[in-house]
C-alpha cells in the first residue's frame, strides 16, 4: 500500500496560489572546478529518503488532500550537462524557469552545468515543500554532507528530520501567550490595488528571471548610512523599492502604497533542529502613507511601519489560527474559496532571503564564485523582489510570466532602484 504524507496547511496555503505563482524556488550556485557527479547522486539519494516529500505526489481530492511518497530514479532528480560559455547563460535560465507539477513524482530537480572545468549547481523545488529559508539549510546541508562523504567516507545522512506543522511556531510561548497567540484570528494585512507597471496578460507571455548586481562595496555604506537613520539594510532596500515605484509607475507622490515582506516564522522557534524542512514564512505589510518630499521622508515612513511589526511579540502570527480554522472545518474546495475572499494577495512583495554564507555551501574546498537564490515567478499584476547576498554582493531578482516590454520595465526598474541606493548612501 503506498505510503500518505499529511497535507499540511502551508502545503495547501501554497498550493492555492497557484492561481497568484508557479510556486518554485530558484538557486544557482557557481564553482570554480568540476562538481564529483556520483557523490552528488548519494547525496541527493540520501536526502530525498530522509524527506520524502521531496519524491511524493500531492493529491487534491477536493475534499482532504494529501502527499503520496513515489518510487523514483535519481536520473529523474539530477541532470548533467556538458555546455559552452557561449549556451551556459541560456541553459541554467531555461533549468530554472522550469515548472514541476504538485502531482509529479518528484518535487525538487537539480542540475550541474559542466564549462572549461568549472561547475555551475542549480536548484528548483516546489515551494509547497519548503520556504527559502529551509532551502538554505537544505543547500548547506547538502554541502556538508557532500565534502563528508568525499574526504571521510561518512554517509550522507545528516539532515533534519521531524515534524512539517505550522503548529511548531507556538511551542516557544507560554502557556498564557500560546493562548493569545492561537486566538488572533485577524489578518492584519490590507488590500492595496498599487502594483507594478506590468503590460496586460498575453498569451505570448513566458516566465523569465530578471537580475541585477549591487557592488560589494556598496554593502557596508547600505548599512553605515542605514544605522545612522535608524534603519536596517532591509529597511534601505526597501525604501528604494518604494521610491522607485512611485517614480517607474507613476504613483501620486500623497498615495499610500505598501509592499508585502516575508517573516521567518523560524524566530518564534527556539530549536529548529527537530523540525522536518517544511514552511515557515509569513508576511508583514509595510505602508508609506505617501512618497514624502525625498528619499529620506520615505526612509522614515518605511523605518516607523517597520518597527511597529517588530515590536509585535506574535509578528507574523496573525491569521494563521483563521487559516487552520477555514482548512478543519471544510472540504479543501469550500476552504479555498473562503480563504480567497478573506485572503489579500499582496500586488507588491519583497523577500529578503539574506546572506548565502560561501564558506558553508564550499565543495571540497571550493567556495561558490557567484550564486543566488529567488522566489516564484509570479503571474502578474503580482510581483516579487527577492534579495540575497554573496560575499556582500547583492542580487536583486524578480521572476514574472512576461514578455520583452516587462523585461524592459523591470530593467529600468533595477536602474531606479540602484540610483536611489546611491541616493540613500550619498
Amino acid at each position: 500500500m503506498a505510503r500518505k504524507l499529511s497535507a499540511e496547511l502551508w502545503d495547501k496555503m501554497h498550493y492555492l496560489f497557484r492561481d497568484f505563482n508557479d510556486r518554485m524556488v530558484h538557486v544557482e550556485l557557481h564553482y570554480d572546478f568540476e562538481i564529483n557527479i556520483e557523490a552528488l547522486k548519494t547525496v541527493l539519494v540520501c536526502f530525498f529518503e530522509k524527506a520524502p516529500v521531496l519524491h511524493s505526489s500531492f493529491t487534491d481530492n477536493r475534499i482532504s488532500p494529501y502527499w503520496t511518497v513515489e518510487d523514483y530514479k535519481i536520473d529523474d532528480v539530477l541532470t548533467v550537462k556538458e555546455v559552452s560559455e557561449e549556451a551556459l547563460e541560456s541553459e541554467i535560465n531555461e533549468f530554472l524557469v522550469q515548472y514541476i507539477p504538485p502531482d509529479a513524482s518528484i518535487q525538487m530537480k537539480v542540475a550541474v552545468f559542466n564549462h572549461n572545468g568549472k561547475s555551475v549547481l542549480c536548484v528548483v523545488e516546489n515551494h509547497m515543500c519548503m520556504d527559502g529559508g529551509d532551502l538554505k539549510y537544505f543547500m548547506k546541508a547538502l554541502c556538508k554532507n557532500y565534502n563528508d562523504f568525499v574526504e571521510k567516507g561518512i554517509s550522507p545522512v545528516d539532515l533534519k528530520t521531524g515534524t512539517r506543522s505550522y503548529e511548531s511556531v507556538y511551542e516557544g510561548f507560554s502557556a498564557g501567550e500560546k493562548q493569545m497567540a492561537k486566538n488572533l484570528y485577524k489578518n492584519v494585512n490590507t488590500k492595496d490595488d498599487h502594483g507594478f507597471p506590468f503590460t496586460p496578460n498575453n498569451i505570448v507571455d513566458k516566465s523569465f528571471i530578471a537580475k541585477r548586481k549591487i557592488p560589494a562595496e556598496k554593502f557596508d555604506l547600505i548599512r553605515s548610512a542605514g544605522k545612522a537613520h535608524g534603519a536596517t539594510i532591509n529597511d534601505m532596500l526597501l525604501t528604494a523599492y518604494f521610491y522607485s515605484l512611485y517614480e517607474l509607475a507613476g504613483f501620486g507622490k500623497g498615495e499610500s502604497v505598501s509592499i508585502s515582506c516575508a517573516v521567518d516564522l523560524r524566530r518564534h522557534i527556539k530549536d529548529a533542529s527537530d523540525q522536518g524542512i517544511t514552511n515557515h514564512t509569513a508576511w508583514m505589510q509595510c505602508r508609506v502613507p505617501e512618497r514624502g518630499t525625498t528619499i529620506f521622508d520615505t526612509l522614515t515612513y518605511v523605518v516607523h511601519s517597520s518597527n511597529q511589526f517588530k515590536e509585535d511579540r506574535f509578528i507574523g502570527l496573525h491569521g494563521l489560527p483563521l487559516l487552520s480554522f477555514g482548512y478543519k472545518i471544510m472540504p479543501l474546495a469550500a476552504s479555498e474559496e473562503v480563504i480567497k475572499i478573506g485572503y489579500a494577495n499582496p500586488l507588491l512583495a519583497m523577500s529578503n532571503i539574506g546572506i548565502l554564507e560561501v564558506d558553508k555551501l564550499a565543495l571540497e574546498g571550493h567556495e561558490p564564485t557567484d550564486g543566488f537564490m529567488s522566489g516564484a515567478v509570479k503571474y502578474k499584476p503580482y510581483a516579487l523582489l527577492s534579495v540575497t547576498s554573496v560575499r556582500k554582493e547583492f542580487t536583486l531578482s524578480m521572476c514574472c510570466r512576461g514578455n520583452d516590454e516587462d523585461k524592459r520595465r523591470i530593467e529600468k526598474f533595477f536602474d531606479l532602484m540602484v540610483k536611489n541606493i546611491d541616493e540613500l548612501i550619498v
